[in-house]
């Protein structure tokens, strides 16, 4: 539609990788105004992990929304949202023995990153938080000054401070323990790096590039802070509810953070939808000291509540996350031993995986040959070199198996264009039973 172009801004981004008119989605798979189907391991940037339109959670909203429910709640208590604290109480903090308090923030990540942040200064009376090489954590002030990006922090306009960044785990290579780093930092008054309100973390790093952290990184990571007496903020907004096998990404390594924020899936349904959650000592706000005006989405509520009792009543979902997510890896780490010679490198965790290239326009010209083949998929990392694979949760053996022949077939045809490849071949383990 030429109205795009007309008045739209420049600013657009996944419209240029994708340039279709979107009519309508279910599951998997996107439609444009043609009728063209395409299959999404974008999934709204991590934002759909049950899909487009689960029918569970269409019918729950639309029941709700034809019994005239409250759509706009500020943060007056209403059911909608009481229904969603309970099922959030009963099948993700009780099972796992958490105790936190829930804030609703603005309807964004970078809205929750920003209260988390906040909370930290004012409990703790300080200013300087520690985040890490490659981080993204959002693209308002506060959160853009945690971002290491250049590309998005380049455009502020302003100084952006109260920030001290140190190595990310394996960022300075195999064999060095950069939590050891920040142990010696923070244990030497003449090292510039002040002491710390909180450290802020991604496990996984989505945006930074699919760079997954070790669950001795993690420990050793909390070992410091309590150390230091500086509080552990996860950013679970990309990595959490189940992308990367379970409902909280930081649950393999053990860790207790004081402060987590998510946002993207927490809806479901890919309404707008942020909380943060923090121990309850940390709960020292005074009433109204943080707000939105859209603080409370009483639809999001609903769709919420849904999907946390039709997926993680128990962990059989989580299980089959986990099967597909073993699936990709060593789908991914096939295609790379037969094809890489030393271009690519498989990386990432669960359902949250990326093939790292050596440059970004080879990563590019991989996702257009992909959606050549009506696959879309996106890149991420410093120099957009990480092919990011983020399709939803519930994807079908099949449908999975149907997008990596692509991916695979796309890596082909663009390593062909300048060496000869091996023979095509097939891909099958039964240990999966991935359908072919």
């Amino acid at each position: 539609m030429k109205i795009f172009e007309e008045i739209e801004s420049e600013v657009q981004s996944y419209a240029r990788s994708f340039p279709r008119v979107f009519h309508k989605a279910q599951g998997s798979y996107l439609y444009d105004e043609e009728g063209n189907q395409y299959l999404d391991f974008l999934a709204g940037a991590g934002t759909l992990n049950y899909g487009h339109n689960h029918p569970v959670l269409k019918k729950a909203v639309l029941e709700y929304i034809m019994d005239d429910g409250i759509t706009h709640g500020l943060d007056l208590h209403t059911k909608a949202k009481g229904e969603f604290l309970e099922a959030f109480k009963e099948y993700i903090l009780e099972p796992r023995g958490l105790e936190y308090v829930m804030q609703f923030t603005g309807p964004t990540g970078t809205n929750a990153i920003e209260a988390a942040m906040k909370l930290a200064r004012n409990v703790t009376g300080r200013e300087n938080i520690i985040t890490f090489t490659n981080g993204f954590h959002g693209c308002s002030l506060g959160a853009l000054s945690a971002t290491g990006n250049s590309h998005h922090r380049g455009v502020a306009g302003t100084t952006l401070g109260g920030i001290s960044r140190v190595p990310f785990d394996g960022y300075l290579g195999d064999g060095i323990e950069t939590t050891e780093y920040l142990d010696k930092v923070l244990s030497d008054s003449s090292s510039g790096i002040d002491h710390p309100a909180a450290v802020l973390v991604e496990t996984v790093q989505g945006e930074g590039g699919i760079n997954a952290a070790s669950m001795d990184w993690l420990k050793n990571l909390e070992t410091v802070c309590r150390k230091h007496d500086v509080l552990l903020i996860i950013d679970d907004i990309q990595a959490g509810c189940g992308r990367t096998g379970t409902f909280f990404s930081f649950e393999p390594a053990g860790i207790n953070p004081d402060i987590v924020t998510l946002s993207k899936s927490i809806s479901g349904y890919g309404l707008p939808f942020a909380i943060v959650l923090f121990k309850p000592e940390l709960d020292q706000w005074k009433p109204g000291e943080h707000n939105g005006t859209f603080r409370g989405n009483n639809l999001a509520f609903v769709t919420a509540k849904h999907a946390l009792e039709t997926f993680w009543k128990d962990d059989s979902f989580a299980k089959d996350v986990r099967r597909k997510g073993q699936y990709i890896e060593d789908r991914l780490n096939a295609i790379v031993d037969e094809l890489g010679d030393g271009n690519f490198t498989v990386r990432g965790r669960g359902m949250m995986r990326g093939i790292n290239c050596v440059s970004g326009e080879l990563a590019s010209q991989i996702t257009r040959a992909c959606f050549k083949q009506n696959l879309m998929i996106e890149t991420s990392g410093a120099d957009d070199q990480v092919v990011k694979f983020l399709c939803p949760l519930v994807i079908t053996d099949e449908q999975l198996k149907q997008g990596l022949d692509i991916v695979e077939q796309a890596i082909r045809e663009v390593c062909a264009k300048t060496d000869e490849m091996p023979e095509e071949r097939s891909y099958f383990d039964e240990n999966y039973d991935i359908a072919v």
